[in-house]
């Protein structure tokens, strides 16, 4: 019988733990980590394996250099995971990574060409990025995809 088996919804178990541990993170990082090493860190997104044993940390981060916030951060998994252990009354509590969440600053260099390529009197083939984008770190989710070739142009 098919009536007992459960869909897994997109909302399901796993993210709804992921955005609670990204909630509680936020708070211990905010409160517990030193802001003159690791800078302004800002969580952008939690992803759970399947067994709950390892969760990847997404973080932005202004004030600081992000390898030197990602070190600072992993230097202290171990302490957040126990904090995270005390404050989550689950049975598995995920070793942490963090990774540097690129996605924002690619988007920023992104709308920084659109707004130029907008302004009246460029053309569009002039303008150039003001700062070359980042390169993708294997661990990084997504990259941005490139423009269909066959789209259609909204000039007339």
């Amino acid at each position: 019988m098919n009536r007992h088996r459960q869909k897994k919804l997109p909302g399901g178990r796993n993210q709804r733990l992921a955005d609670q541990i990204r909630k509680d993170l936020a708070e211990m990082i905010q409160r517990e980590l030193d802001v003159g090493r690791a800078g302004l860190i800002t969580l952008t997104d939690v992803e759970l394996s399947a067994d709950y044993a390892h969760a990847k940390v997404y973080f932005t981060v202004m004030g600081a250099e992000p390898d030197a916030a990602a070190a600072a951060l992993n230097e202290k998994a171990g302490w957040l995971h126990s904090l995270l252990f005390k404050q989550l009354h689950i049975h598995t509590v995920p070793t942490l990574r963090f990774y540097h969440d690129a996605q924002v600053s690619r988007g920023m260099v992104m709308n920084d060409l659109i707004s130029r390529a907008n302004a009246p009197g460029v053309r569009a083939d002039d303008v150039q990025p003001a700062a070359p984008m980042e390169t993708a770190d294997p661990d990084v989710r997504d990259s941005i995809a490139p423009a269909e070739p066959d789209a259609p142009d909204d000039r007339g």
